[in-house]
């Protein structure tokens, strides 16, 4: 299910001119439709720029306007945040019978390892935009197999939030290694009780 809710999201990236080396803007709620949507970003050839709701209006403006995006994805819960944004805005819930009609099969992108893969902004001062490139997220799996042995029996939280650089390790550890991943509620992470 997550590689054809991916795949036809992509080829609805594709359709609207998001390609190689664009940069798309996230602005979503933590559920399923966010790896979804980084993987969809992913397989049209682009990299993403997260941008956490919660953010103050001030640094969600300034991202918007620093990150270079061409396209920015976003929820009804989400887009009164971004509405700043003077580049397409998509509202997933609005496109989701749309997609339906999009191929379920990859997208042929050729992607090189020097392509940006997500852009990540620094939490402190002036926000910097830092792009990470895929063979930086390959490196960093690579140097940390023989540690750790990944397995497919592995279950890995997405507990951090997804704007922030270690959220790259929750996720992409559990996808690489066709292991779960469990997306852990906004609610639950707040609370080391409920966690």
């Amino acid at each position: 299910e997550l590689e054809v809710q991916a795949n036809r999201l992509a080829h609805y990236l594709r359709s609207k001119g998001v390609g190689a080396r664009s940069f798309v803007g996230l602005c979503v709620e933590r559920s399923s439709m966010l790896v979804v949507a980084i993987l969809a970003i992913l397989k049209a050839g682009a990299a993403y720029v997260p941008i956490e709701a919660s953010y103050p209006q001030e640094r969600i403006n300034f991202i918007l306007e620093d990150s270079g995006i061409s396209f920015l994805l976003a929820e009804l819960d989400t887009v009164s945040q971004v509405s700043a944004c003077d580049k397409e805005i998509v509202i997933l819930e609005n496109v989701a019978s749309e997609l339906e009609n999009y191929s379920t099969v990859p997208v042929e992108t050729r992607i090189l390892p020097q392509h940006p893969a997500y852009v990540i902004y620094t939490s402190t001062g002036k926000p910097k935009g830092c792009v990470v490139t895929h063979k930086n997220v390959i490196r960093l799996f690579k140097s940390t197999e023989e540690w750790f042995n990944f397995s497919r029996n592995d279950v890995w939280t997405l507990f951090h939030s997804y704007a922030f650089d270690f959220s790259v390790w929750e996720l992409w550890g559990a996808l690489l290694h066709g292991g779960k991943v469990v997306i852990v509620p906004d609610w639950t992470r707040k609370s080391p009780q409920e966690f």
